[in-house]
């Protein structure tokens, strides 16, 4: 053990970590494939090309993959005709939850100056992009207070169903209108 000055194994080895560290690193990347030797005769020079090439392995992104889509449909909120009728329908509560990827809106709790006591709040949950009455479920909740007490409970009553059909029948006509332009 003439190599170490000191003949202790253990300190050479923490004086020398990180290389170990780096070497060990090094090997294992190597042997993951992340490191390829390549062949610059097989590589064209002109970016156009490789770009063209990167997309057909699927390794970048190009126009037409992003018209075609891979197999998800995005659809904007606006060409919904149900989203855009509830939005519509409801413009006149304050809304606390808008997401368009979750299928949700939920308004605040809403009353009017004549009974002060008496809040509601509705919830509604698109279940389906289709104008159909099952494509949307509609719950009400009613908030009674009295003196700093409250208690919330689901109101079924005709809202729900005077909802549901002023959605549909303006989702209707929204559809309508856009497949005329």
């Amino acid at each position: 053990m003439h190599i170490f000055k000191d003949n202790n194994l253990k300190t050479h080895l923490y004086k020398n970590l990180k290389y170990i560290l780096i070497v060990f690193v090094f090997f294992n990347f190597q042997q993951c494939g992340i490191y390829k030797k390549t062949n610059s005769r097989d590589i064209s020079t002109n970016a156009n090309e490789r770009a063209r090439k990167a997309v057909q392995e699927g390794r970048g992104v190009g126009i037409g993959s992003i018209l075609k889509g891979r197999g998800t449909n995005y659809e904007f909120s606006s060409s919904n005709p149900m989203w855009r009728a509830s939005l519509e329908i409801l413009d006149f509560l304050p809304l606390t939850v808008v997401d368009y990827s979750g299928g949700m809106l939920i308004t605040d709790w809403y009353n009017d100056e004549a009974n002060s006591n008496n809040s509601l709040k509705i919830t509604l949950r698109f279940l389906s992009n289709e104008i159909r009455s099952d494509s949307i479920k509609i719950i009400v909740h009613e908030k009674k207070c009295k003196q700093n007490n409250c208690t919330v409970r689901i109101l079924d009553s005709r809202i729900q169903e005077e909802l549901l059909t002023s959605i549909i029948k303006k989702a209707a006509i929204l559809d309508r209108e856009s497949k005329k332009k």
